[in-house]
């Protein structure tokens, strides 16, 4: 109640501005002003996204930043961009199951990661001649761009499994290059992502059941306080699956269990949104597992 009072004060006192600017002709350094200060609202929005409001006041306020995001200098063109792409990943969190909104928010994602890559000129320039090719002028200025980019692609491709087998090895790449050029990228998440892949994906289509385990490992001890990839080791390692992704038995209790309670032991830490994402997850999970075990 009291930011969205605050949020309205702001409002009015930035109307005032405006239109106080109109009479005095200057009209023009106060609309200048407009994206950064919709850029530092949603900036301080993003930081209480584990609330659902606050992450969609903080997408709506990047969003509203788009009509006018080529006037932007290109770091804060890239910032908007990588922020999108993020949300729209992390709302789908907030649903219970894939949606047809949460299958918009992917695409979304997907086009607001592309055009973050694109605005790396030397990447964009050669696009054409396929993602493997250009993702070698991929620089580390472009990580969250390609992180956040596989993910939001990856549970695209989740939701739409034909298209999967076409496109699953570029959600791979984006992963595969992110690691290059920084491993402890957001947590080692993507390490931890990538290694999840190599254990799913069936060996003809690239996957690599033991790499993938020694992925995933090696995240959590890149960054142990990055509860998630003990998630990550849980899911994909306790369980076993079939080749469409669908669970068939329990391969690791003793795994499960442990991860899972050192998870809800943890704390929060540095990772205010993903450690309690983690910590609903290994909820989850041992429910999971005692069904399983019943």
């Amino acid at each position: 109640m009291l930011r969205a009072r605050r949020s309205l004060v702001l409002r009015l006192v930035s109307a005032v501005l405006l239109g106080l600017g109109s009479f005095l002709g200057l009209g023009s350094a106060f609309a200048a002003d407009a994206p950064s200060d919709a850029i530092a609202q949603a900036d301080a929005a993003y930081l209480l996204r584990y609330d659902l409001a606050s992450l969609q006041e903080a997408l709506d306020l990047y969003e509203s930043v788009l009509p006018d995001l080529e006037s932007l200098p290109v770091q804060n063109q890239a910032h908007v961009l990588n922020r999108l792409c993020q949300l729209c990943y992390e709302k789908a969190m907030f649903s219970e199951g894939n949606t047809p909104d949460d299958e918009q928010l992917f695409k979304d994602g997907k086009e607001y990661g592309f055009r973050s890559l694109r605005l790396n000129d030397e990447l964009a320039s050669r696009e054409s001649a396929g993602l493997e090719f250009a993702l070698q002028f991929a620089t580390i200025d472009d990580a969250m761009a390609m992180h956040w980019l596989a993910n939001v692609w990856g549970m695209h491709l989740e939701m739409n499994p034909i298209q999967g087998l076409i496109e699953q090895g570029s959600v791979m790449l984006l992963f595969e290059r992110t690691i290059e050029l920084d491993e402890d990228f957001w947590g080692a998440s993507a390490v931890s992502a990538l290694g999840s892949l190599l254990i799913m994906v069936p060996g003809i289509m690239g996957g690599n059941q033991e790499r993938g385990l020694a992925m995933v490992e090696a995240s959590i001890e890149l960054d142990p306080g990055y509860l998630h990839n003990r998630i990550i080791l849980a899911e994909y390692w306790g369980f076993t699956y079939n080749m469409f992704g669908a669970i068939t038995g329990v391969r690791d209790a003793d795994l499960i269990e442990r991860e899972c309670a050192l998870v809800l032991e943890g704390e929060i830490g540095d990772w205010p949104f993903w450690n309690r994402q983690a910590k609903l997850e290994a909820e989850r999970l041992l429910q999971l597992l005692a069904d399983w075990s019943d």
